[in-house]
């Protein structure tokens, strides 16, 4: 499982003090960079091989601001050419938001998806729950 802390900020957060719904897809893609990093070592856009397929969210409680977050990031499949990413947010030890995404391998010169290289499937596979 993949970790970070953030920092919940004024801006990300709405009228009644609760930090907006589009935020979350936010902390889940910056949660995702480790994972990018076993595709693109030094995450360089000129040779960038993920496309996000599917995402859902399922907001579990409310979230607060001026209380850290942590997002949790952990893998549940991994197949030929894409992988089911599981995450989480958790504020003062509860769950308050889940979701799943699907990410593809892809090659962007052909334009289709691409088989995951077995020296990545092998560190993929390493982290999966």
């Amino acid at each position: 499982m993949f970790t970070y802390q953030v920092e919940p900020r004024f801006s990300e957060s709405d009228a009644l003090g609760h930090i907006n719904n589009t935020v979350v897809p936010v902390w889940f893609e910056q949660g995702r960079t480790p994972i990018f990093a076993l595709f693109n070592p030094d995450l360089a856009l000129d040779g960038w091989n993920l496309i996000l397929k599917k995402m859902d969210v399922d907001f579990v409680a409310q979230i607060y601001l001026f209380s850290p977050v942590e997002v949790r990031t952990s893998l549940r499949a991994v197949g030929n050419t894409s992988m089911t990413i599981h995450q989480e947010v958790w504020q003062k030890d509860k769950l308050v938001a889940q979701g799943d995404c699907v990410m593809v391998h892809f090659d962007y010169k052909q334009q289709c998806k691409a088989e995951i290289p077995p020296e990545v499937r092998e560190k993929l596979l390493a982290h999966l729950s």
